[in-house]
């Protein structure tokens, strides 16, 4: 009898959770709504008329002269187009290598000293090391431009002064050191974001898995590298991820340093700094703005970003499920 009566009630209750639950998922949609508009008018819209574009030529912003592959194939095959594509794809695989193994390795060994807790003001080092992330690209890369100056710039009249005047170079005049130069510069401002992203990551790892591990007899370096690089894994792909991505598509460091022709002889020429010499500004000798090719490099470019975030997510979190596993 009991039983009977009790029945209905949890039916009802029930009923009651799902109807809530409806309404809970029509509540998010609600909010998700926004921010998919704004997604799809500034981002999604954009990549795939780009896309679009890169199968028609025509003057001005709307080529309107549907060619089919022509464009790629100029890319591809025709020497002027070629060789500065080529280039341009060369030298940022160079300086994501480089972002990549100087700003991020100095990022985790600025995080691992500022997670000690026992480091005398180490909240004054997190705002040292973040403050140049604060400021403008172009300001940045002006500032170094002078003080680069071969001629009176202070680089070279410190190295003098501390008698090492036969290392004084025209920095951003060789063509060798350009790009590796540029590249140092952007680490130094932007070594912050991957510190405080791997800081954030160590202090979400216990306490009681070092001191375990120190009672056992494991040095500091062990604990770091057997217990705590390890457990920042994911931290590493999401910061290598977000380097690749934004090197990639870097253009006002080399813009206010070596210009948009990527001075010396295109030595410092990146993808964005070509395609903007493309699409917008013209390229020499042709010096009329191609959108339709331009178009053509931003696909292309698109395509080497997905390829490289997709070995990621295909090799990256593999690992991340063995290790968890």
């Amino acid at each position: 009898m009991a039983n009977s009566v009790l029945a209905p009630a949890r039916a009802s209750e029930q009923v009651e959770i799902t109807r809530w639950d409806v309404q809970r998922r029509r509540t998010w949609v609600l909010f998700l709504i926004p921010a998919l508009l704004i997604y799809t008018i500034f981002m999604a819209f954009p990549l795939f008329n780009s896309m679009r574009l890169s199968f028609y030529q025509g003057q001005g912003l709307t080529p309107d002269r549907y060619v089919g592959f022509e464009n790629y194939v100029t890319l591809f095959t025709n020497p002027l187009w070629r060789d500065r594509f080529f280039n341009a794809v060369g030298n940022t695989f160079v300086f994501f290598a480089i972002h990549m193994l100087v700003q991020n390795t100095l990022g985790l060994l600025f995080a691992t000293l500022l997670s000690n807790t026992r480091l005398f003001a180490r909240n004054v080092y997190r705002a040292i090391i973040f403050t140049p992330a604060t400021m403008s690209v172009l300001v940045t890369g002006f500032l170094w431009t002078l003080i680069l100056n071969p001629r009176w710039g202070m680089l070279n009249q410190v190295l003098e002064w501390v008698g090492l005047g036969a290392l004084a170079r025209p920095w951003l005049g060789d063509a060798n050191l350009a790009l590796p130069v540029i590249s140092l510069v952007s680490s130094w401002q932007w070594v912050g974001l991957p510190t405080m992203m791997f800081l954030a990551g160590l202090l979400t790892i216990s306490d009681e898995l070092s001191e375990a591990a120190r009672v056992d007899g494991a040095s500091a370096w062990q604990i770091f590298w057997r217990i705590k690089l390890p457990l920042l894994r994911p931290t590493i792909g999401i910061v290598s991820v977000l380097t690749f991505i934004g090197n990639f598509n870097a253009f006002d460091v080399i813009f206010a340093m070596a210009g948009a022709r990527g001075e010396p002889a295109y030595a410092t020429d990146l993808l964005a700094t070509f395609f903007y010499r493309t699409a917008i500004a013209g390229e020499h000798p042709v010096a009329q703005p191609n959108m339709g090719l331009g178009a053509a490099v931003a696909t292309c470019t698109f395509l080497i970003l997905l390829t490289g975030v997709s070995l990621w997510l295909r090799f990256g979190r593999g690992g991340e499920e063995t290790l968890a596993g």
